[in-house]
């Protein structure tokens, strides 16, 4: 007597940064077989050139400036000089050991991805995909592109990220006009980084060098430093970044970016020019989906070269989804990985919840960091939805006063009527942490009476979140 097994679901994935990781990892989990190609190593450009060394780098920095601080907390360093008299000694950074540290935890953090995938059955290719047709993937794994392998599929997944956007009036030569991927070749502390883009990559990085020993000059087109986030929290962190000594160059379209003898030039459109030991290019990326075989197939991309989705992942072709920085959603690995998820389980028959980007919570890694979610207040103001706002300064905060944090605030934006909590910000040390409570409240429309009855251990910079909810509780009166 014959039996006839029912065949496995076949997934290939294409590209295996956080969106394709976390794909290959739950197929997996609901039995498909599955395939995931990757040209650079598991983590993609997220792990290996992006999130993980970068904040790796900002973690330093952070650590310098704590130092630096500790005198007014009533914390001294002294070393003993040749006159045998104690000598203030001075934050000295090793940038060749912190660059070579920081790589190596992304390379870690790249091999423990790669032995979960291979504990989970995933078959990995290392080389470069693309599509051939919707039900198949072509693997290259020669150095020419000739060394091929055609893998057949059910469903397609696509997260093949983005990388920095290149100029043509700034061409980055990887000494001294960088990306934000070459900076960790770097042997030794900038002198002056000339930042030109004040978005949050911009802003990161800026914050980061200045806090490191850098002289930085930030070069913004816009009015102000972060300008798609709230006007509140880029106040704030225009005035520390001037207060700490460096420079914010509003209103100021960069032309060009050459190489000087010792360093860079940039030339303004004013004709005005900046010069300094490096420049860092931070001015958006480019998704990495040119060449793949999506036009053919009949995806559908937008006007800058991403995969239009819908809520679940999916592309105007029903077994190809797109994830993470390749498609038109957030570029946060936060976002690509949920998205894995939910496009693996929807492929495969398992429930999902649509996914919702106004519950996304971002934050930017900046010294204090700036962390949001839901709805802001410049939409309360243009009247897209009515809303009530409410700002706590951070100067209120026994917590911060023990710290000695001066800058940044708790907002909290609710409904009118019912005071649901539809939206937050968070500009503090470890926003990052504190604006996850309110990311709860948002997704599962708490309100404030909710988040008021929350016990916050006090002292504790996350109960001024409990205290600006208690400030937004109404009495009926008669």
């Amino acid at each position: 007597m014959a039996f006839e097994f029912e065949r496995k679901q076949r997934i290939a994935i294409l590209g295996g940064g956080p969106g394709g990781y976390e794909a290959a990892l739950s197929a997996a989990q609901l039995g498909a077989e599955v395939t995931l190609i990757e040209r650079a190593g598991i983590g993609g450009s997220a792990v290996l050139t992006d999130v993980v060394p970068s904040k790796t780098l900002i973690a330093t920095a952070e650590f310098t400036s704590t130092l630096e601080r500790s005198a007014e907390l009533g914390v001294s360093y002294f070393v003993t000089g040749e006159d045998n008299k104690p000598h203030k000694p001075e934050v000295a950074v090793n940038m060749a050991t912190v660059n070579k540290r920081l790589l190596s935890l992304a390379r870690d953090t790249s091999e423990d991805m790669q032995k979960a995938l291979k504990k989970a059955g995933v078959n990995f290719i290392p080389g470069h995909g693309r599509l051939d047709g919707t039900h198949a993937v072509i693997a290259s794994t020669g150095p020419d592109g000739t060394d091929f392998d055609r893998i057949e599929a059910d469903t397609i997944i696509v997260s093949v990220g983005a990388r920095p956007r290149v100029l043509e009036s700034a061409q980055p030569d990887g000494e001294r006009i960088l990306t934000w991927t070459q900076l960790y070749n770097l042997k030794a502390l900038p002198e002056h980084m000339i930042v030109v883009g004040s978005g949050v990559t911009g802003a990161e990085f800026a914050s980061a060098y200045s806090s490191l020993g850098s002289k930085v000059t930030l070069v913004s087109s816009r009015d102000t430093v972060l300008p798609g986030e709230d006007a509140d929290a880029a106040a704030v962190l225009e005035e520390v970044f001037i207060r700490r000594g460096m420079t914010v160059m509003s209103k100021a379209r960069m032309e060009k970016v050459e190489r000087t003898d010792n360093g860079v030039r940039v030339t303004l459109a004013s004709g005005e020019t900046v010069e300094g030991s490096h420049c860092l290019i931070a001015v958006g990326s480019v998704p990495n989906t040119e060449n793949l075989g999506l036009e053919a197939a009949g995806v559908e991309m937008d006007a800058g070269g991403r995969i239009v989705v819908n809520r679940v992942a999916r592309s105007s072709v029903p077994n190809i989804y797109g994830v993470g920085d390749c498609s038109a959603a957030l570029p946060l690995a936060s976002v690509a990985m949920m998205q894995g998820r939910t496009a693996a389980f929807h492929a495969l028959g398992d429930a999902v919840t649509p996914f919702d980007e106004r519950n996304v919570a971002a934050n930017i890694f900046t010294q204090p960091e700036v962390a949001s979610v839901g709805w802001s207040q410049a939409e309360i103001e243009s009247g897209m939805i009515r809303g009530t706002v409410y700002k706590l300064p951070l100067t209120a905060n026994p917590r911060a006063k023990m710290q000695g944090i001066r800058d940044g605030f708790v907002k909290l934006i609710t409904t009118t009527t019912s005071r649901t909590v539809i939206g937050g910000v968070v500009v503090a040390p470890r926003a990052s942490e504190l604006i996850f409570s309110i990311a709860l409240a948002v997704e599962h429309r708490l309100t404030v009476d909710d988040v008021a009855k929350s016990f916050a251990i006090y002292p504790s910079i996350s109960g001024s979140i409990v205290d600006a909810a208690r400030a937004l509780h109404q009495v009926e009166r008669k």
